[in-house]
């Protein structure tokens, strides 16, 4: 099958909280309907005191200090499934150590047999940040390296790494990821350094919502410049349209991997949108 002809992947993301519907169950659920994936973000916390406004222009929701960890999560989701991808969307790299987040990252991928999928972002709350000890002015520079510095942990017995702000000898760490190169990493942000970033270092491209007008140009020649064919990066969205056409019109613009979000609410509210958007795909002839 060529790429052009790819089925398009359809799953859900839900912020998995203490009060919602929980991972198993979910992701049970997830698989039985025939869906294709499930994917967790993170927040290690949120700070009482904090300063930085929240992206969505609101008070900031109340999932985003409920949430399970996301590993923890997609580890009890990989015990109960088969088939289904286990993706974060996002995993904070930023405040990660690298050498512990590659282990992590290549035991659920062993444990899961190669389903995991890596979106990362850098994050936008400036105090969650500096409890980790983290630079927000540096973020993406810190994300870059950590992503390469688990790179060079996945695909060598002895791996090393020197740069910036991650620097560490040759260690022995194992197990390796079963995915080769190790699970494919999709960066979900949309700024104007973001084409740049995925050609250098990224395997997909996740959005929220769809591309800003021009993207795929920008994308394209980004890759160029790396000597990378842009056919060979993943469109994922996050935040799949909820309607026939809207939903045809992003296909057809290339994504190939969509997550419709749910709400971080108990089963008899969830299991209906599932089975919602499960109807949704019929008609729009993905299923």
């Amino acid at each position: 099958m060529t790429v052009e002809e790819k089925k398009p992947g359809f799953g859900i993301t839900m912020f998995p909280t203490d009060y919602a519907i929980q991972p198993v169950e979910l992701a049970r659920a997830i698989e039985s309907r025939g869906l294709d994936s499930i994917f967790f973000p993170e927040h290690t916390h949120i700070p009482a005191c904090r300063t930085t406004p929240f992206p969505g222009g609101t008070k900031l929701p109340r999932e985003y200090s409920h949430t399970h960890d996301p590993f923890v999560a997609l580890a009890a989701c990989a015990a109960v499934t088969e088939r289904i991808k286990l993706g974060t969307g996002i995993c904070l790299v930023i405040e990660r150590d690298p050498i512990v987040l590659a282990k992590e990252i290549a035991s659920l991928d062993l444990i899961s047999n190669g389903r995991v999928v890596l979106g990362i972002g850098a994050g936008w709350n400036v105090e969650e940040m500096e409890n980790h000890g983290a630079d927000y002015q540096n973020r993406w520079k810190i994300v870059r390296e950590k992503i390469l510095a688990m790179k060079e942990i996945w695909n060598n017995d002895e791996a090393e790494f020197h740069g910036e702000f991650v620097n560490f000898d040759p260690i022995w760490c194992h197990p390796k990821p079963v995915q080769p190169g190790g699970p494919p990493i999709w960066i979900g942000a949309s700024s104007k350094w973001t084409h740049d970033r995925v050609a250098e270092y990224a395997d997909g491209w996740l959005p929220i919502g769809g591309m800003p007008s021009g993207s795929l140009d920008l994308l394209s020649a980004a890759c160029e410049k790396r000597n990378r064919k842009v056919q060979d990066i993943t469109l994922a969205l996050f935040g799949a349209p909820a309607d026939v056409e809207n939903l045809q019109s992003r296909v057809e613009q290339g994504f190939t991997e969509f997550a419709f979000f749910v709400p971080p609410e108990p089963a008899e509210k969830v299991l209906p949108m599932l089975d919602s958007y499960c109807e949704l795909l019929v008609k729009a002839g993905y299923r």
